[in-house]
Formats: C-alpha cells, structure tokens, sequence
C-alpha cells in the first residue's frame, strides 16, 4: 500500500477538492493508495510515498527534493485517474 499527501498552499480550498476526487478515483479502481491533506507547508512532517497536487506548486516541491505528481484540473477525474496510475506503475518498477 503507497501513501501520499495531498497539498495546496492553504490546506483548504483546492487541495480539499482535490483529495475528494482522488478517494473517488481510489475506491472506483480499487487503488493500492492512502492520502492525507495537509497544507504545502507541512509537507516535510509527513512519511510519504509522493504529494499529489496542482501543477503550479509542482517545481517548487521538486526543487525541494520531493516527488510529486501534478494536476492541471483538479475536477477531471479521468486526468486524476490517468497520472495517478502512471505514477503508481512507476513506482512499482523502481
């Protein structure tokens, strides 16, 4: 089972919408995921597999050594669900 935090730069508005869609995209394709929610600035209190989150903080993680998956519309499930399980595959090939 992968763990992931998702984040936006307040905790609140984006990132919560966010994780909703990801726990459907989860339980429809029965994910081997947990997630968490958590501001952007928390990121480094938690153990986690990767951060998912909206792809205008995704340079910012990455320059600080985190990996992270990027979503362009948080309200598309289906691009939820494509990165999501690219992701997951690669990580299963390391």
């Amino acid at each position: 089972m992968r763990r992931a935090l998702v984040v936006c730069r307040t905790g609140m508005g984006s990132s919560m919408m966010l994780k909703f869609k990801l726990e459907q995209v989860i339980s429809q394709n029965d994910l081997p995921l947990e997630i968490e929610h958590d501001v952007l600035s928390a990121v480094n209190n938690y153990d986690v597999d990767f951060v998912i989150t909206m792809n205008d903080l995704v340079e910012q993680l990455e320059s600080d050594g985190v990996k992270v998956v990027g979503i362009n519309d948080i309200m598309d499930k289906e691009e939820i669900k494509s990165k999501l399980m690219n992701y997951l595959k690669k990580l299963e090939e390391l």
